[in-house]
C-alpha cells in the first residue's frame, strides 16, 4: 500500500493579519500535482485541516475545490480526513455521505459505539484506522488497542495497517511550537498533553501522526511512527523543511519505505538577524540590505535595554517602502540589567522553560542562592497556584 501523509494545513491561517490564501492555494496546487505523479492508493490527512474552527466560507470552499481537484488528479485514489484540535469535528461529519461519492471519508469523531467506522477497508491494498483528535477523558482506555485488534481479526490476508491519530507524543522534537511544562517535566504542546507512545497498542505497520509541525519519526517507534510536519510553516520559529510524506508498505509487518517531497512557499519566513540577535541600529541596518524583490514575512530580533524607540514602527515602514517583503513582527530580548550577568531569553525560550527553572535562572542573575529551602517553598507556592487555577483553563 502507498500512502501520501500529510497533516495541519491550518487553512484560513493569517500571519500578523496578512491573509495567507496565495500561499494555502499554490500548497495546494503542489499537492495536487504530487498526487496526480506519485500515484498513491490512500491519501491520509491527519487533522487541523483548518485553523479556526469556525473557517470562513472562502476557507471552507478553498478546501472542497482542493479535495474534487485531488479526486480527479487520481480518481482510484482513496482520501481519508481526520479533524484535529483545530478543527470542529461536527463540520468534518456533516458531509460524510456525499463525500463518499468521491472516494473521501472524513471522521470528526470518536464514535465509541461504532468502532467499524473508524476503519476503513482500501480493498485488496490495507487497511486504515482512523482516529480524530478528542480530549483524552473522551478516549475509552484502551481505545487504540480495540481498533488494532478488530482489524486482525479481519486482516486474514497480512495486508498492511496503518493508523492515524491527531496528538502529542512524549519524546517528539517539538521545535517551533508554544509549549507549557509541568512540575513533573511532562510538556503540553498546544494545548495537548504528551502521552506515552506504549498508549497507542501495538499491530500498526505505521502510525500518521498530526499535530507537531515538525517532520520527524518518533523516538521509541522503530521508524513506524511518524509526524509529516505541516507543509507550510505557522510561525517563524518553524526554521525547518516542510514536506509531505509517502510511504510504501508491502505487506503486514514490513518496514514501512519513505520518500519526503519539500513544499515551496512563495512567501518564506525570515527572522533577522538570523541567528541571535542585535541591537535596534544593527537590526535596521539588515532590514535595509534584505533583498527589494524578496517576498517574505520578516521578523527582527533586537536586543533592547527596556523598550524599543517609540518611533520604531514607522522607521521599519520607510526602509520596506517600494520593497516586496511585508514586516510582521519586533521579538524583543531584554540584556540582563546587572552588571557581569549576560543571560538573555527570547519569548520562544521562556515558554519552553518549566517554571522552576525560570527561578533558578533569575536567582543565579541577581546573584542569589536559590538552595533547597527556597526551592521547596517555591514548588508549594506553585502547587497552590495551579491549584487556584480556574478548572476551564
Amino acid at each position: 500500500m502507498k500512502i501520501l501523509h500529510t497533516s495541519d494545513w491550518h487553512l484560513g491561517h493569517t500571519l500578523y493579519n496578512y491573509d495567507r490564501t496565495v500561499e494555502q492555494s499554490k500548497m495546494l496546487e503542489q499537492m495536487e500535482e504530487i498526487v496526480r505523479t506519485e500515484k498513491p492508493d490512500v491519501f491520509l490527512l491527519s487533522g487541523d485541516v483548518y485553523h479556526t474552527t469556525q473557517p470562513s466560507s472562502a476557507t471552507q470552499t478553498m478546501f472542497t475545490n482542493a479535495l474534487v481537484r485531488l479526486h480527479l488528479a487520481h480518481p482510484d485514489m482513496i482520501l481519508v480526513i481526520t479533524a484535529g484540535n483545530h478543527d470542529s469535528g461536527t463540520k468534518h461529519d456533516i458531509f460524510r455521505t456525499p463525500w463518499r461519492a468521491l472516494n473521501v471519508f472524513t471522521i470528526g469523531n470518536i464514535e465509541k459505539e461504532h468502532i467499524d467506522r473508524h476503519i476503513i477497508y482500501i480493498k485488496e491494498k490495507g487497511y486504515v484506522i482512523a482516529v480524530p483528535y478528542s480530549y483524552e477523558r473522551n478516549i475509552p482506555e484502551g481505545f487504540f488497542q480495540e481498533l488494532l485488534d478488530e482489524v486482525n481479526r479481519q486482516n486474514t490476508r497480512n495486508l498492511p495497517v496503518v493508523m492515524m491519530a491527531h496528538t502529542t507524543i512524549k519524546g517528539c522534537d517539538f521545535s517551533g511550537h508554544d509549549t507549557t511544562q509541568s512540575l513533573r517535566g511532562d510538556y503540553t504542546v498546544g494545548g495537548i498533553d504528551g502521552i506515552d507512545i506504549a498508549n497507542m497498542g501495538t499491530g500498526y505497520d505505521y502510525l500518521a501522526l498530526g499535530h507537531i509541525h515538525h517532520a520527524q519519526y518518533v523516538h521509541g517507534g522503530e521508524h513506524r511512527v511518524r509526524y509529516c510536519g505541516s507543509p507550510l510553516a505557522i510561525s517563524f520559529d518553524e526554521t525547518y523543511e516542510h514536506s509531505v510524506s509517502i510511504v510504501e508498505i508491502k505487506a503486514h509487518g514490513e518496514m514501512p519505505e519513505l520518500k519526503t517531497i519539500h513544499i515551496e512557499n512563495p512567501f518564506n519566513l525570515v527572522t533577522l538577524p538570523t541567528t541571535g540577535s542585535c541591537g535596534w541600529k544593527e537590526a535596521l541596518e539588515k532590514l535595509k540590505e534584505f533583498p527589494d524583490d524578496n517576498p517574505a514575512y520578516i521578523r527582527l530580533n533586537v536586543e533592547v535595554d527596556d523598550f524599543l524607540p517609540v518611533e520604531a514602527n514607522a522607521e521599519v515602514e520607510k526602509i520596506i517602502e517600494g520593497k516586496a517583503c511585508k514586516f510582521c513582527h519586533f521579538n524583543t530580548i531584554r540584556k540582563a540589567r546587572e552588571q557581569n550577568v549576560h543571560h538573555t531569553m527570547s519569548v520562544s525560550e521562556f515558554q519552553a522553560q518549566s517554571p522552576i527553572n525560570i527561578m533558578r535562572q533569575y536567582a543565579n542573575d541577581i546573584g542569589e542562592n536559590f538552595d533547597e529551602e527556597l526551592e521547596e517553598l517555591f514548588q508549594e507556592a506553585w502547587k497552590e497556584a495551579q491549584q487556584e487555577e480556574p478548572s476551564n483553563k
